[in-house]
């Protein structure tokens, strides 16, 4: 819809304005479920393509090579969350709401102006990285012989992943999910490969991995640039208004410290437990976490489609369909993660076994860990509201908090309940942080994310469980067995169950109404 909106704005001259909608309407909530099932969709190619790059780092570079390559890759990953200078964020919102206004010819500017800031900063820090590259790796203990270069090319990839981002934010705030997938899900992995492949044909070295990491951020980079020009080509570029800059400043400069938390927040327990817990202990709990965040997957993909229809809605007052919009989407992700919370709930030890039998011990942590997840997706997307509505302060005060208590708690419990006292800083910290910013929501935006058809997921949850807890204790066999037995069974009666006592009757006849306009279509 946004996009057919674009050019026929574009189609009638560059200064035309579009009259802005007022009113969500059923479009939107089926703009976000595509741009949904996009994201999902680029998450599993995402999934496929790091599991081949670790196939071929296993197997060229050994475990050693491999360890160094990944901490490499993943510290430059997270240094950009904060070389971004909060850009990434900031332009969503600026494009989502001059899109929702008619304003076209504004966006140019202020994205152009967002880029170069996210480029100099990353670069800056780059810079600063590769001039003090031997410091970097005796704090990250890469040995001498494996890591020759790494950090340089790192460094050298820094200013392109972060501009990367940024243009991928622009066509995000039109509401477009699609160059996000292309890019950063599916192209950037694959590329990685591809370029690794062909790297260790000529040298089988860490820092030829790393270097193609970074080369693919250059292509990933150049493609998000045509992305952005080809959805804006045709607009006018009017200069930014007096006091625009300082505004947006304003907004993003919280964002980078809170961008860089939000990703130590989910490994903070982690490098804790690294001082009290033997290396085994530490390996069991770290496959418990990944584990326990397949969780939040459905949750980021809608929160990311959402987001800048949060920012369009706020700005021209339309809370009510804002409110409706939240309750809904809340309701939806729960729906959707409801069973893989229960699979992993019912048979822990199973799903461990899929890292392997020496996992198994980890199952006490991971139940502790899914209750934290529980109530991060039972809140919705309360902490990108709170980003799109302007209110990045807090944002920054409840990361920086949740840090702090995750640090204190993981001290005071890893010492003595080892990966249980982990798990139990990681839940206490994610249900605190989500439950702070609720309240946030709710004060400064005046919407939740609860109302009665909420209750509709109790049935189909209560009988799903029951026929996997049944299966799970009566079926023989392997783990995989049990592990996809009850799987199946759960989910097929999941689905039933909701179908007959989930939906409410709007969605009743919007179901019957996609089903009977699919059974048209044309074969």
């Amino acid at each position: 819809m946004t996009s057919r909106r674009n050019h026929r704005a574009r189609s009638s001259g560059s200064r035309a304005v579009a009259t802005p909608r007022t009113a969500t309407g059923g479009g939107d909530y089926l703009s976000i479920l595509s741009g949904t099932s996009q994201n999902v969709a680029g998450i599993v190619v995402a999934a496929l393509a790091t599991l081949a790059a670790q196939l071929v780092m296993t197997h060229t570079l050994g475990r050693e090579g491999f360890g160094v390559v990944t901490v490499i890759t993943q510290a430059l990953f997270v240094a950009s969350f904060a070389t971004r200078a909060g850009m990434d964020m900031a332009v969503v919102r600026e494009v989502a709401v001059e899109a929702g206004m008619g304003r076209w010819d504004r966006m140019r500017a202020t994205v152009g102006r967002a880029v170069l800031i996210a480029g100099v900063v990353s670069t800056l820090v780059a810079v600063a990285v590769y001039a003090a590259a031997d410091t970097v790796r005796s704090l990250f203990s890469v040995p001498p012989e494996l890591g020759d270069r790494v950090v340089e090319v790192a460094a050298f990839g820094l200013p392109f992943l972060a501009v990367t981002n940024v243009w991928l934010s622009a066509t995000r705030g039109l509401k477009i999910m699609r160059y996000t997938l292309y890019v950063f899900w599916a192209g950037q992995p694959v590329m990685w490969v591809l370029l690794m492949v062909a790297g260790f044909s000529w040298s089988k070295t860490t820092w030829v991995a790393v270097l193609a990491y970074s080369l693919s951020w250059v292509i990933a980079t150049f493609a998000s640039v045509s992305f952005w020009r080809r959805e804006s080509r045709g607009w006018d570029t009017t200069p930014m208004e007096p006091g625009a800059m300082s505004k947006l400043m304003r907004y993003a400069g919280p964002r980078a410290p809170a961008a860089l938390f939000s990703q130590l927040l989910f490994w903070t327990d982690l490098f804790v437990l690294t001082r009290y817990a033997s290396d085994a202990e530490v390996g069991v709990y770290s496959a418990a976490l990944r584990a326990g965040q397949v969780l939040v997957l459905f949750l980021t993909s809608v929160s990311l489609m959402f987001s800048p229809y949060v920012a369009d809605l706020h700005n021209r007052g339309e809370r009510e369909r804002l409110d409706k919009l939240f309750k809904t989407l809340t309701r939806w992700t729960m729906a959707a993660t409801l069973p893989i919370f229960l699979v992993l709930a019912v048979a822990p030890e199973s799903a461990l076994r899929i890292f392997g039998g020496e996992f198994v011990g980890g199952q006490t942590a991971l139940l502790i860990l899914l209750a934290g997840q529980f109530v991060n997706i039972a809140t919705g997307s309360v902490g990108f509201i709170l980003i799109m509505v302007g209110r990045t302060g807090w944002d920054l005060v409840v990361y920086a908090c949740s840090l702090v208590v995750s640090l204190t708690l993981a001290l005071i419990l890893c010492p003595r309940y080892g990966i249980e006292g982990a798990a139990i800083a990681n839940a206490v910290t994610f249900g605190v942080s989500n439950i702070a910013r609720l309240v946030l929501v709710r004060r400064f935006v005046k919407i939740s994310p609860y109302e009665r058809d909420y209750a509709r997921l109790i049935p189909p949850a209560a009988l799903a469980f029951g026929v996997m807890w049944l299966v799970h204790r009566g079926i023989g066999g392997t783990w995989w067995i049990d592990l996809l037995v009850t799987t199946v069974t759960g989910l097929v009666t999941y689905v039933l169950a909701f179908l007959a006592l989930g939906l409410t009757a709007k969605e009743r006849t919007g179901l019957a109404r996609l089903v009977a306009k699919v059974r048209k279509r044309p074969a």
